[in-house]
Order: structure tokens, then sequence, then C-alpha cells
């Protein structure tokens, strides 16, 4: 089966600078992809590029091995069968619900267009609210509404240009998680453009990580977490420290909590000094535990707190403990280090890629 999406080597051009570089992946019928990347990374051109509503300067766009982008060549947006779900909604606010969902429906005769219509309302719910006016609706429901106005063409794809970044953060997760069950239902290939992993990991199969231009990581949000292939994508994505370890041989290393085993990146040497990551998960707490670090802040989450811990040597960790473990600052705790595998990058504060096993 052809791949639903592929983006081949493409770079974007803006003003003569470069925005996006030679960015590739391919999403398979019915897979959802979110891209991940702080402010000015290059996410949004590359979704508008996908849409159509911006020019590739180099490589090329494929749906369905169709050719949609290509250096002196855009495919007309209107005939791409691609919708797009804005951030701001952008819903009529003088037509109804009904009217918003069928707006794009225009090719359908009258009975195909209310069918359609109607199916869209029940799979997002919103049966009981087809007369009413977006103003009269809340902020969660215009986002189903939205939703079910990009799905009602059945598009080839949908793009989600951070759909849920007017929603109160407790909210953000929830709504994408069921908008994701929406998208599955009918099969839909997605992409959501973010700067939240939060939404990402709720909504997408696979995750892109991009930084200046480039696509740092394309993968599972598993392995986004706990494989990240370099410092920026381990940085970027959850919590985590650095410290330093050596490479006693392929399988072993050596740290202050002692010989940590596990698979190595052929590439380090015996004897080399490596930067070794440890995620808050990788630290249990255990008061039973003969190893102590010193609590030097503290923040509460409800059900646990992430502890700042201070170890001997005056390197930092991150540890989560059940919040009925109420330490106070400058406090010993213990701590057992629990890793499942090694994530581990060159000591060279000045490499920005790092080496990852």
């Amino acid at each position: 089966m052809a791949p639903r999406l592929e983006v081949r080597s493409v770079g974007i051009k803006l003003q003569n600078k470069d925005v996006v570089q030679n960015v590739s992946f391919q999403l398979e019928p019915g897979c959802i992809a979110s891209i991940l990347g702080p402010s000015g990374c290059g996410k949004t051109t590359l979704l508008r590029a996908l849409a159509g509503f911006q020019p590739v300067s180099s490589g090329e766009i494929h749906v369905h091995a169709r050719l949609f982008s290509k250096a002196q060549f855009t495919l007309s947006p209107e005939k791409r069968h691609i919708s797009m779900m804005f951030q701001d909604l952008a819903l009529f606010p003088h037509l109804t619900v009904k009217q918003n969902i069928g707006f794009g429906l225009k090719s359908l005769d009258p009975g195909e267009k209310r069918a359609r219509t109607r199916q869209v309302l029940e799979l997002t719910e919103l049966e009981h609210k087809g007369d009413k006016y977006p103003h009269q609706l809340s902020t969660g429901q215009q986002q189903r509404v939205a939703l079910a106005r990009a799905l009602a063409p059945r598009p080839e794809i949908l793009l989600l240009d951070e759909p849920f970044s007017n929603l109160d953060p407790d909210l953000r997760e929830q709504v994408a998680t069921g908008v994701r069950k929406i998208l599955k239902h009918e099969n839909v290939t997605a992409v959501l453009v973010t700067h939240d992993q939060n939404e990402a990991f709720a909504m997408a199969d696979e995750i892109g990580v991009m930084v200046k231009g480039r696509m740092e990581q394309w993968d599972s949000a598993y392995s986004i977490y706990h494989r990240p292939k370099t410092r920026f994508v381990a940085d970027f994505i959850g919590l985590g420290s650095m410290i330093p370890a050596k490479v006693l041989d392929a399988h072993t290393l050596n740290t202050e909590f002692g010989k940590i085993r596990g698979d190595l990146d052929p590439s380090f040497a015996s004897g080399e000094e490596v930067d070794l990551l440890v995620r808050p998960d990788d630290i249990p707490h255990d008061d039973s535990s003969p190893i102590t670090a010193l609590v030097e802040e503290k923040r509460f989450r409800g059900a646990e707190f992430l502890y700042k811990l201070r170890l001997q040597s005056g390197n930092f960790v991150l540890c989560y403990a059940s919040s009925h473990h109420d330490h106070q600052i400058g406090e010993p705790i213990g701590i057992k280090f629990d890793l499942e595998h090694l994530v581990v990058f060159a000591r060279e504060p000045a490499l920005s890629r790092g080496k990852q096993s």
C-alpha cells in the first residue's frame, strides 16, 4: 500500500531564508502524526506547504503517490482534498452549527448534504446543537464544530494547526484524546502541529521533533521520550538530567551510582567520558535505600512531588515521589537507580547532535 502522505527532502525559503531544510517523512493511511517544536522552528510553515498555501523550494510532497508540490509547482489547495483546522477555528458566527458544517459540502445534492451533516454531528456528539450558533456553545463544543466541518468532506488528510491552544491546559489533553478517537473512527490520516508534548502524546501515533527548520527525530512517542537521538530532543521532550559517566566496555558505564549495564552504541570507545540521560522515572524514591540525595527544590503535583535532588558529587537529578512522602528542602532522601536502557551522549558541550544508545 502506498503511503497516504510522503514528504521527500522538502526545503522551504521565506525571504531568501531557509525556514525548512531537508525534511522527510511518510504516513500510512489512518496514521495520526504530530510535529513538535519551539516557536519559529518551521513546523507551521511545513504544515502550510502540505495544505498548498506555501510553495516549496526543494524536495517533493506526494499524496497517494500523486505529486502535490515541488520547486516551481504547487497544486492549488482546492484541488488537494486536504482539510485544515485552524488555531482560531474560523467558524462563521452568522451560520448555525449545521450550516457551518455543510459549508464545504456544496458539491453534494441536498439529501447527501443533510445525511453527511447529520453523520458528523453524531460522530462529534453535537446532534442536539445543530441549530445553535457558535457563540451559544462552549469552547470545547466549538472545537468539535470546527473538527466536524473539517471532516465533513471526507478529506484525504486533515491538518491541525495548534487547534487546542485556546483551551485550558487541563482540558487540552482530554480534548486531544477525544479528537483522536474520532479520527480513528473515520480512519483519517492527520498531522497535528503543536508545541505542547502532552497534546502530541495524547493524539499521535508518530511524532516529529523540529528545531531550526530541521527534523531532529521522527519516531513513536515512546522512542522520542525514552530513546532521543539528539541532545535537543532529550532536553525538549520530558524532564531529565545529564550525569557524567565513563565507558568501561560495550555494555558497561561507570557512574557515581556505580557500574550500570546496558547496550551502548559501538561508536563509544572504552574509557570515553560521556553524559548519561536520567529521567525522573529512572530514579524511584526509596526510604530504605543506602543511596541518598538532598532535596534542593520540590514541586507539589497533587498525586506526586517532583523533587530536584543534589547528589554527593554536586550534580542534580529529578525524582518523582508519592505526595505522601513530603520531604523538606535540605532533607536527605533515599533513592534507587533503575534504568531500563541507556541514553548516552558524547561529552562535548558544543555538540548539538549527540550519540544515542
